[in-house]
């Protein structure tokens, strides 16, 4: 994997009411992995975009809508990912962090060539930044060991056979590897 020197780390859905519901590999860990990729982007300057989910798309589906109530703090980033005055918050309103937003036009002022994904849930959020971004022109990087799903074998799934034809994919340890020798 390549890192430009344009990237910028867009971190998904790490918010209080997603983070709290089960998860195939503990979201303890990709929090953590987050907020270290997190600190080192802002250490080098490169942007960090952080972003929740307040709702849903208007069309209809099999699942329906969801049959639960969320509690007030439900949309909160987590603390440990330690908001700073320079991240860029993005409220969305649909499972990718492109549509219907302003995260395309943000990064496009900010000369940023190269997303960097990490969060939950890597088939709806991840995946979903993901095609936007690859269809938008943007190199792609999958930081793998920092995301997760609710499900094991949908994640291996995105991980192994969607995420090649999208972009590229490295670990946690890699890119910090990277952003030090940078």
């Amino acid at each position: 994997m390549q890192l430009d020197t344009n990237a910028a780390l867009v971190v998904i859905d790490l918010q209080k009411g997603i983070v709290a519901a089960a998860t195939a590999l503990p979201a303890a860990e990709i929090i953590a992995r987050a907020s270290q990729l997190a600190r080192a982007f802002r250490e080098r300057g490169l942007p960090v975009v952080l972003v929740n989910v307040a709702g849903r798309a208007p069309g209809r589906t099999d699942a329906g809508p969801p049959k639960m109530s969320f509690p007030p703090d439900w949309t909160e980033l987590v603390s440990e990912l330690d908001h700073q005055p320079g991240d860029y918050l993005l409220t969305k309103q649909r499972f990718g962090a492109f549509i219907g937003t302003s995260l395309d036009s943000y990064l496009r002022q900010r000369g940023v060539t190269q997303v960097v994904l990490a969060g939950i849930s890597t088939t709806i959020g991840v995946e979903s930044t993901a095609r936007s971004a690859y269809d938008l022109g943007y190199n792609v990087a999958f930081v793998v060991d920092a995301m997760t799903d609710r499900d094991l074998d949908n994640h291996r799934h995105s991980v192994e056979k969607i995420f090649p034809r999208l972009g590229e994919s490295i670990r946690t340890d890699d890119i910090l590897t990277m952003l030090r020798g940078a």
